[in-house]
């Protein structure tokens, strides 16, 4: 048997174009998995915040049996949960922001709530802080394993050879879910 060299350059070229087609299945799927990751990251955070969102009112209502007179800050708190709501359908970015104002105003409802002693030491109310803190500390966490995941994503997408099969399927780059600079960490009241 003669085996050609145009045999050989053929075998060669067809080993080349599988190991080719199998890399690139292998790269697509790991991108699907991580965009599926991130996907999934987000609807944690998602979560979260809807668990923050039903909290409030009942908090708001607490406070206002001990200091109706306050009703500017109630309205705050009540107008920024609206907007964190509303704003669920927006991205990251938009999201970020809305969630940002809303921390704010809760901020200063528990700043006001230092003004009541009797609200301090009323246990609805304490109990309603502690599960908001707790669910503060679970958003945080859920950022992080967010934006955890759009980085390995975008690492991915954006590093040669798999920005190849990237750009060619359409995979686009996560937003970061950030916080605001002066934001660091869970709404935090001392009594």
């Amino acid at each position: 048997m003669d085996i050609g060299i145009g045999t050989i350059i053929g075998g060669i070229v067809c080993l080349l174009i599988v190991v080719l087609v199998i890399w690139a299945v292998v790269s697509y799927n790991r991108l699907v998995r991580q965009r599926n990751q991130v996907e999934a990251s987000w609807a944690q955070i998602d979560v979260q915040l809807k668990r923050r969102y039903d909290l409030i009112p009942n908090l708001v209502e607490t406070v206002k049996g001990y200091a109706a007179h306050e009703r500017g800050t109630l309205d705050a708190v009540i107008q920024a949960r609206a907007g964190a709501v509303n704003a669920a359908g927006s991205g990251p970015a938009g999201r970020a922001e809305a969630e940002n104002v809303l921390t704010q105003t809760l901020g200063r409802l528990f700043a006001l709530a230092e003004a009541y002693p009797n609200l301090k030491a009323n246990e609805n109310f304490a109990a309603l802080q502690a599960e908001l803190g707790n669910t503060e500390d679970k958003i945080a966490y859920s950022r992080q394993f967010y934006n955890s995941a759009v980085q390995s994503y975008n690492n991915a997408i954006q590093t040669l050879p798999t920005n190849i099969i990237a750009g060619i399927t359409g995979f686009k780059a996560k937003e970061y879910f950030e916080t605001a600079e002066g934001e660091r960490g869970p709404v935090q009241v001392r009594f």
